[in-house]
């Protein structure tokens, strides 16, 4: 996807101020602390065509009026992805501007999990 100058600027100066992990790291942490929150914050449409296994729905244009309430405990450790990892760069820095803390945006997002193998799922 061809993004604009303006978006990926502020993609860019997000991820100067957040934590990323890779696919690898995501699968190590979600393995030793299932109490690791997954969270794929794309739109609906892209929620049902597919998703992450263990993944929960919070979508980015929703994201910061829903986020305390699903999600009150402002130190879980909450990791995010989108279909890239661009949105999900945004929603952490949202996330952290929020109070939360412990806070991660996927590197590569839903098409890193994919290509990696992740167990997916479908709204049927």
């Amino acid at each position: 996807m061809q993004h604009s100058a303006g978006f990926l600027m502020l993609v860019t100066a997000a991820k100067n101020s957040i934590r990323e992990l890779t696919v690898a790291q995501a699968k190590e942490r979600l393995e030793a602390y299932p109490q690791v929150i997954l969270l794929d914050v794309r739109e609906d449409h892209e929620w049902s065509a597919g998703h992450a296994a263990e993944a929960i729905h919070l979508g980015r244009g929703i994201f910061e009026r829903d986020l305390e309430q699903r999600f009150p405990d402002k130190s879980a450790e909450i990791l995010m992805y989108c279909g890239g990892g661009f949105r999900s760069a945004l929603t952490a820095e949202a996330a952290q501007k929020m109070g939360y803390t412990n806070v991660f945006s996927l590197a590569g997002g839903y098409k890193a999990l994919v290509q990696a193998g992740w167990a997916m799922s479908k709204d049927v």
